[in-house]
């Protein structure tokens, strides 16, 4: 069937007394690859800092062990937003030093000035600026994020902290990566029980789903879908982290080990299917080692 052309308006969010800011973040938050920043998830909202405000978002990117400190304003950029920014990003990555940050503003209007300002920052900030472009099309709303700067080359460390982005249900996990990626996770749930002395349920969270027992968060595994690229992490600590990256490697497993011995298995859901015996002994030998 041809597509149908359709004519759209742009519109000034900073106008609307409904669709203001707040909404915005709501946009984003229900799913934040919109912005075109990759595979990220929110760990933080509206965070608060001493004598410094509230930065808007903080996202995480856990492929590439990334942060986003992001600030979001309607309108044209201005010096105090811009000034924010950085002083957000620079609280951040002097507070988790682990991770490599960038500072995003996101504005409707990005001016010329805006742009020659930050690139004299190239090489001491990395920044991503992103145009927003509100479009009415019929009775929808449709957001566009185009990125007009990007400066974000960083050192990328090798340990991270994890954070969970909130609690939600598997009502928020389903329609966002699909019936095959939620099935590689009640099957390595059995295996958890299977091998372990209490039973342990899903725990969802808006970044990763981990496990609790009797209400007690206990993330021996923890098990991150990725939509996109259509792939599941399987995570588990264990003493044994280089001999199991050596086994997986030899299966033909991908496979990350950091220095905090966390094992990191990613596959797709055939891949899951045809080594299940190998991440059935490597999730066994974890909870088994938890449970003594």
């Amino acid at each position: 069937m041809p597509l149908k052309y359709v004519t759209h308006e742009k519109i000034s969010l900073k106008q609307n007394s409904e669709l203001n800011e707040k909404w915005l973040h709501d946009r984003i938050c229900d799913d934040p690859t919109i912005l075109g920043l990759g595979d990220v998830r929110v760990i933080d909202r509206e965070r608060a800092y001493a004598n410094a405000g509230r930065l808007d978002l903080l996202l995480f990117d856990e492929d590439n062990n990334r942060r986003y400190e992001v600030e979001v304003m309607l309108g044209a950029t201005d010096p105090s937003h811009i000034i924010r920014t950085i002083e957000y990003w620079d609280i951040e990555r002097r507070r988790y030093p682990a991770y490599e940050h960038v500072a995003v503003l996101i504005a409707e209007d990005i001016t010329a000035r805006f742009l020659n300002v930050m690139s004299l920052l190239a090489g001491s900030v990395p920044l991503v600026a992103i145009q927003l472009n509100a479009l009415r099309v019929g009775e929808s709303i449709l957001l566009d994020f185009v990125q007009v700067l990007d400066q974000a080359d960083l050192r990328v460390d090798d340990t991270e902290e994890d954070a969970g982005g909130g609690e939600v249900d598997r009502a928020y996990w389903n329609p966002r990566v699909g019936a095959a990626l939620m099935q590689i996770c009640d099957q390595v749930l059995a295996m958890i029980n299977e091998a372990g002395k209490q039973p342990r349920e899903l725990n969802y969270l808006r970044g990763y789903i981990g496990l609790r027992s009797n209400g007690v968060v206990q993330n021996i595994v923890w098990l991150a879908p990725k939509p996109t690229k259509k792939v599941i992490h399987i995570s588990f600590r264990s003493d044994d982290a280089n001999t199991w990256k050596q086994r997986l490697e030899e299966a033909g497993v991908a496979v990350n080990v950091r220095r905090d011995r966390r094992v990191r298995i990613t596959v797709t859901s055939e891949e899951f299917q045809a080594q299940r015996e190998l991440i059935r002994e490597a999730i066994g030998l974890t909870v088994k080692a938890f449970d003594e």
